[in-house]
């Protein structure tokens, strides 16, 4: 499953990587690239619960705004 995450509060690299850093320790997560510029993430998984990708993202001290299906 890949989704795009838009992701509010986002100002550089170093944010990038703190959300990359939570959502990655995530059992299931096999890839995540965050871009602070665009402002989102895609995240490909084992079906992990937005639930649980929205509280990693809060963990980093962000915001998960929308949750948009990709096709692979």
């Amino acid at each position: 499953m890949k989704q795009e995450i838009k992701i509010e509060g986002m100002t550089c690299g170093h944010c990038a990587m703190s959300i990359t850093n939570e959502i990655a320790t995530i059992e299931g997560v096999q890839s995540v690239v965050v871009d602070h510029e665009k402002g989102n993430a895609i995240v490909e998984s084992d079906g992990v619960a937005n639930d649980a990708l929205s509280a990693a993202i809060e963990e980093a001290g962000y915001k998960a705004l929308e949750f948009i299906p990709l096709n692979a």
